[in-house]
């Protein structure tokens, strides 16, 4: 029987490595698997070796505040991949976390065979990462084609298996007139995953909202959200004492949503693709510590924080960023399309055509599956 270790480092690591194990279970059953993970691979019945929470930081301080407690769980993980003496070992974003780890494996235990899943942003930042890689990656697996570039020229082996969330998945029939008042035009609100995220965005969305009130009668604000920080956003809503406001955390339910959605305001990061690929208008916004910020613009060398925009090399869908992400020009942005249904249309326009060259035919987690399968 074949051994893999599954290395994850957040939630939606977790939930990516579940897809791809769920469909690497259908070609190959005779697999034993132990893991740092959530509850979407608990869900297959993989025994995570201690809680995803404990290694989940955000931000350059909170790293600098924790390099410690990281550093021990760093030798914990590899003390537990080395003795079970995996075949494989699928190490799945988070690079700061996993790759560190699979270095030191590596180092170890060269027989080790090691696949990453999800590329650091080297077009983004930190470049040089690519040649230190090659030392203990054996294959890496890519989400956009634009990535092969960086690691072809290193001689890495790499492919590109699409982004899963530009994959069209069927829906089945919800009545969502059951959740949201009938005729009522929704907005989608996107206001993070994370707890220090959320805290600083709300009150500006909810700011939004307040203006957006004074304008508009007919809206119906949905803020999507997980099932663990329902509850905290909704303490937000409360005191706000806005009432045309609604909190989803259902998976399938949000998906819907977002589907009948007129618009979109969503925090930065990849569930902009999830919003681009239902044909949803939309501009994405970002706020961090004045700290974490100055050490990100120090490292940034790209124009645009938006995967679509980077791509076009074009602010296609606005970015109100730091400063700019404020309650009046949210509201400025919004009003403003809105107002100019021809402006949302050509967004739209010019998000697919750039969409249609970051697919793939077929399904990314089954590429990676079967890429995956080659290498036991």
């Amino acid at each position: 029987m074949k051994k893999i270790f599954i290395l994850t480092g957040e939630p939606s690591g977790d939930k990516l490595a579940s897809e791809v194990i769920n469909d690497l279970n259908k070609i190959n059953k005779n697999i034993e698997y132990l893991s740092v993970g959530g509850e979407n691979l608990k869900s297959l019945g993989i025994k995570s070796i201690y809680n995803l929470k404990e290694i989940t930081y955000l931000g350059f301080t909170n790293v600098i505040l924790n390099i410690f407690k990281i550093n021990k769980k760093i030798n914990q993980t590899v003390k537990a991949i080395i003795d079970f003496s995996p075949d494989l070992l699928f190490t799945v974003d988070s690079p700061d976390f996993t790759l560190r780890v699979a270095e030191k494996v590596k180092k170890l235990n060269n027989n080790i065979k090691t696949i990453h899943y999800v590329a650091p942003q080297v077009w983004v930042w930190r470049e040089g990462r690519v040649k230190k890689i090659k030392n203990f990656i054996d294959h890496i697996l890519l989400l956009f084609s634009f990535e092969k570039k960086f690691f072809e020229k290193e001689n890495i082996s790499c492919e590109f298996v699409g982004h899963p969330l530009l994959q069209n998945k069927e829906r089945g029939k919800i009545d969502i007139n059951q959740i949201i008042g009938k005729n009522k035009a929704l907005i989608s609100v996107f206001p993070g995953s994370r707890k220090s995220e959320i805290t600083v965005l709300m009150p500006i969305l909810l700011e939004f909202i307040k203006l957006m009130n004074k304008k508009y009668t007919d809206m119906t604000y949905v803020f999507h959200s997980t099932i663990e920080y329902s509850a905290f956003i909704k303490t937000f809503i409360n005191k706000s004492k806005l009432n045309n406001c609604e909190i989803i955390s259902d998976n399938k339910i949000k998906a819907h949503i977002l589907h009948k959605s007129i618009f979109a305001v969503a925090k930065s990061g990849t569930v902009s693709l999830e919003i681009c690929n239902s044909k949803i208008p939309s501009i994405i916004l970002y706020k961090m510590n004045f700290l974490n910020f100055l050490i990100v613009k120090s490292l940034v060398k790209t124009k645009y924080a938006n995967i679509i925009n980077f791509a076009a090399n074009e602010e296609i869908i606005p970015e109100l960023l730091q400063s700019n992400c404020s309650a009046k020009n949210i509201f400025k942005n919004v009003s403003f399309f809105l107002e100019n249904p021809n402006k949302m249309n050509e967004q739209v326009k010019k998000v697919q055509n750039i969409l249609n060259k970051l697919k793939i035919n077929g399904s990314s987690s089954e590429l990676s599956s079967l890429s995956l399968n080659k290498f036991l």
